[in-house]
């Protein structure tokens, strides 16, 4: 399995406002504590955790002679040589970075939309019965409230995002992010790895756990939303002095959905010790009959209901969207793919050993 060695990581943190709102049950002030009934502890609700970052600002750089290095090893290739993976540079700023050459701050979050940790209602979701764990970025609103996910200069009521650009008096909410990185191949290394993207944005992202008694295993559901003007890779020399075209994918909208309430993601770790991500097939609902019209009224109104929510909800589905793919000083036009329903899916670590 792989190793994660740091020796530098540093970062900036101007203020943290963590947001904690429970209810308190009233009580006398000089009572005994007394455990609850279960009809006493149904009674008591939680807001759960919001999370606000002002004024943030990460950077982590590789020094390796004054020892600042975030190494990756305890790798092998296939054929038995050592692998490993340096991260020169990993930064989180305000926009206008010029892909990481002036770090400024940034606001994560909004004291009205937080990030959020939290425990719900399974039954809320259509998990039933279930205690869910909730990681949230803020969420959408309505468009008539929020900003364009995509425009640097939009105004309120221009778009369903939360998070606001930058301008002249007003850090933003919507970081820059860069990573490089190079990988060492037993003698061989590789040239440096660029990502980079500009004035980024998850607003309505989530991750929800939950334990499956069926399977005993991990449950969830993850929604990924990204949305930048631009997300660019290049590859450069080891010194930085020469470098490859540059990938441009301007405009670039991901909206990635794996797991539902018909089919959740599980998560595993199986006996070698890989991760298991798996999206069984759908189990069909029970028998019933669908009308030669396709209208509910000529079909069995519960197996109807089930394939009109599975098939017609657009949070189960995922799109991609780049309004320009250029490589270099040559464009490629846009690309999209829309509506995508992920029905099956396994993906499983392997050790690379030999």
């Amino acid at each position: 399995m792989a190793r994660i060695t740091t020796n530098f990581m540093t970062s900036r943190l101007a203020r943290v406002l963590p947001v904690l709102c429970v209810t308190l049950l009233p009580g006398l002030a000089n009572a005994e504590l007394e455990s609850l009934t279960e009809n006493e502890l149904s009674t008591v609700s939680g807001a759960g955790i919001g999370l606000v970052l002002e004024d943030f600002k990460f950077a982590h750089g590789t020094d390796i002679d004054n020892g600042q290095v975030f190494k990756i090893g305890g790798i092998k290739s296939t054929d038995g040589q050592d692998v490993e993976i340096v991260v020169n540079q990993l930064y989180i700023a305000g926009a206008g970075s010029n892909y990481g050459e002036t770090l400024n701050p940034v606001n994560l979050g909004r004291l009205v939309n937080p990030f959020s940790i939290d425990v719900v209602d399974g039954n809320d979701l259509g998990i039933t019965d279930k205690a869910v764990l909730s990681l949230a970025a803020p969420t959408k609103v309505a468009a008539t409230e929020g900003y364009d996910c995509m425009n640097t200069g939009a105004v309120a009521g221009s778009g369903t995002c939360s998070s606001r650009p930058m301008t002249a008096d007003f850090a933003g909410e919507r970081p820059d992010i860069g990573l490089q990185m190079n990988i060492t191949v037993g003698s061989n290394q590789s040239s440096n790895l660029n990502i980079h993207a500009q004035s980024a944005v998850i607003d309505g992202s989530y991750l929800r756990l939950w334990g499956d008694d069926e399977r005993n295993q991990l449950a969830g559901q993850f929604k990924l939303n990204f949305y930048s003007p631009e997300l660019s890779i290049n590859s450069c020399s080891q010194d930085g002095s020469t470098c490859g075209s540059r990938i441009r994918m301007s405009d670039f909208a991901l909206e990635l959905a794996l797991g539902n309430v018909y089919q959740p993601m599980f998560i595993d770790v199986d006996g070698a010790g890989n991760f298991v991500i798996e999206v069984q097939a759908i189990a069909k609902p029970a028998a019933g009959s669908i009308g030669s019209d396709g209208l509910r009224a000529s079909s069995d109104a519960a197996t109807w209901d089930f394939y009109n929510s599975y098939y017609n909800n657009p949070e189960f589905r995922s799109n991609l969207s780049i309004g320009n793919f250029s490589v270099g000083d040559r464009d490629f036009g846009s690309a999209r793919v829309e509506g995508m329903l992920v029905q099956y899916l396994h993906i499983q670590t392997q050790d690379l050993a030999p």
